[in-house]
């Protein structure tokens, strides 16, 4: 799952990433409402924590706006406000949850879960291509009968090229999906992926699902 986190304080935010990223997921930050706004508006995302009071744009009018444009990506609300009006004006947006500061991160991972198992208009949470399924809730890939392990990074990189079947991914939008912003990131590191991906996804069968476009990037198709 693919999570975005829109909050000013980097102490937290990144602290939340890093802790999120060890859960197995994959999370994009965002330091201000504008820049928040923007990425949620334009990316793919399973999940959105939105602080509540944000520069440039709060997290009121970033929900507000992103469901008049007919976004309905779940939204969490994290804030220290704790005041009742506070939470009624957020649910009254179209803020799906409500998590105040300080919070134990054991409860916003299990608030994350529950958000994820409710029906969504924008997620499919099982994906499926010819005889490969994806259940993107518990994280298991199969290809016919057959379970396949994959790392987090192969599963996320799995998962967006079933999201985007048929199309022609470029290594630059790979690894901005998969590894967000980490700055260490070569495009060799997508080739070295691919090439563990075939192995499992593959190799053990006749089907070959995923194809090289010289010169374009990967796509996935049947």
């Amino acid at each position: 799952m693919k999570l975005l986190i829109v909050e000013d304080e980097h102490l937290i935010a990144t602290s939340l990433k890093k802790g999120l990223e060890q859960e197995r997921y994959t999370v994009d930050i965002a330091f201000d409402g504008l820049e928040g706004y923007d990425l949620a508006a334009s990316g793919e995302y399973d999940i959105i924590l939105l602080d509540l009071m944000l520069p440039g744009l709060d997290g009121v009018s970033i929900c507000q706006k992103l469901r008049s444009e007919n976004i309905h990506t779940p939204i969490l609300m994290l804030t220290a406000k704790s005041q009742l009006d506070d939470k009624v004006k957020g649910f009254d947006v179209g803020a799906d949850d409500y998590l105040t500061k300080p919070f134990a991160f054991e409860e916003l991972l299990a608030r994350i879960r529950a958000l994820s198992r409710r029906p969504q208009q924008t997620t499919n949470k099982v994906l499926s291509l010819a005889d490969l399924t994806i259940d993107t809730t518990n994280y298991q890939v199969k290809r016919g009968t057959k379970d396949i392990r994959l790392s987090s990074k192969e599963y996320s990189l799995l998962e967006c090229l079933v999201r985007h079947a048929g199309q022609i991914l470029n290594k630059d939008q790979l690894i901005q999906y998969v590894w967000s912003y980490e700055s260490d990131i070569l495009p060799n590191t997508v080739e070295v992926y691919i090439r563990n991906l075939r192995q499992k996804i593959d190799q053990p069968f006749k089907k070959k699902l995923i194809q090289t476009i010289r010169g374009f990037g990967y796509k996935i198709s049947e």
